[in-house]
């Protein structure tokens, strides 16, 4: 048996020492009463193991010695006729049992041992991968950008059909690729303790701001439903890509004809539900309980392709604000994309607070050399 132990605390073990002296010279003067001074040492010695667990072979070689000690002195005892021979049965069974509670708990301490550097492992193990992430997404971004601004480049000088088809492709993927490596990284920042960056937003006033730069992007019937006056503590930068993630799934899962609709609202119990529902393909039963996993794609999809990160991106936004992201979906029916926040609180939003700002949020948001986004 194998155990870690503890750091060695020497006086613990004098104190359990000189127990034992005492207790053999109690024996020594007092012959009969030796078996309560056996379990006078087995109590101390399990408050002794109690207090400091030693690896099992020291221990075990301790509680050896206390039973020789003690079973001559009992045998001898037995052979005066100064004890009852069936005193002479409680040592083994004795000794048999604390064996077995320190056989327990050295495997326990190992087992916990195990846990422990699994435990670290896994943990440098997520900590290198996420710091990968971040590393591959931040130097990706450069080449990408790069590559795609001579593909756009290219494009313009292009007469034939099939060579501006082919770089169009190009340009295609390459923008996918940058989204892609945008959101890998965002999704590997978000456990990081500096990833949110606060600020009061009005969330009614984003909701029709998010709405007004994606009207140009595709022919939908962009609707507005109830939009609840709402102020949270966010991170406006990393709120918008995830907003932009769920219209941007929304306008892939419709076509010309359907709508999509932005809700805003607030609830008694202190939560901001912002809602992006649509009238397109839905989700299958299947589909469902996967959609915000990395790397799922929907089978529905309309036009390009998505990188598969967007959906996930939005919880780990959500989800670095305090709150969540849910989906209620049937196919043929629709989509609605639920994104819950703590609303804002304490006296820095206060009712003038809160309106001063609004008023100021919505009047930035509405000028004109913004609404192309």
């Amino acid at each position: 048996m194998k155990g870690t132990g503890s750091p060695p605390d020497y006086r613990v073990s004098l104190a359990w020492a000189a127990l034992c002296v005492v207790n053999i010279a109690a024996m020594v003067a007092w012959p009969s009463t030796e078996t309560v001074v056996f379990h006078l040492m087995a109590i101390g010695f399990a408050a002794l193991y109690g207090l400091r667990i030693w690896p099992a072979n020291p221990m075990l070689w301790g509680l050896g010695i206390v039973m020789i000690i003690t079973i001559t002195g009992i045998g001898l005892d037995v052979l005066h006729d100064a004890q009852q021979y069936e005193e002479m049965t409680e040592m083994p069974l004795m000794g048999t049992m604390f064996t077995a509670i320190v056989w327990h708990a050295n495997r326990r301490i190992t087992a916990d041992h195990e846990r422990h550097l699994v435990g670290e492992e896994n943990s440098r193990l997520l900590t290198a991968q996420r710091r990968f992430l971040q590393d591959a997404s931040h130097h990706l971004r450069t080449p990408i950008t790069i590559a795609l601004t001579h593909a756009e480049l290219l494009a313009r000088d292009l007469t034939g059909r099939t060579e501006v088809a082919d770089v169009n492709v190009v340009i295609a993927e390459m923008t996918r690729l940058r989204r892609l490596s945008e959101r890998l990284l965002v999704i590997a920042a978000a456990e990081d303790p500096d990833f949110l960056h606060p600020e009061p937003v009005a969330l009614d006033e984003f909701a029709i701001d998010t709405f007004r730069r994606w009207q140009p992007t595709a022919q939908r019937h962009w609707q507005y439903g109830r939009l609840d006056a709402a102020i949270i503590w966010a991170d406006l930068e990393r709120l918008s890509l995830a907003v932009d993630a769920l219209v941007e799934n929304a306008v892939r899962h419709t076509s010309d004809d359907d709508a999509i609709q932005v809700s805003v609202i607030r609830t008694d119990d202190g939560a901001v539900h912002m809602i992006i529902g649509d009238t397109g393909s839905g989700i299958s039963a299947e589909e469902l309980p996967h959609v915000f996993d990395r790397f799922r794609t929907g089978n529905n999809a309309r036009g390009a392709r998505g990188t598969g990160l967007g959906l996930a991106l939005v919880r780990a936004v959500a989800t670095a604000h305090g709150g969540d992201a849910h989906v209620r979906s049937a196919p043929g029916e629709g989509s609605e994309f639920e994104l819950v926040l703590p609303a804002a609180g304490g006296e820095q939003t206060d009712e003038p607070t809160v309106t001063a700002y609004r008023e100021w949020y919505g009047a930035l948001q509405r000028r004109p050399e913004r609404l192309g986004g």
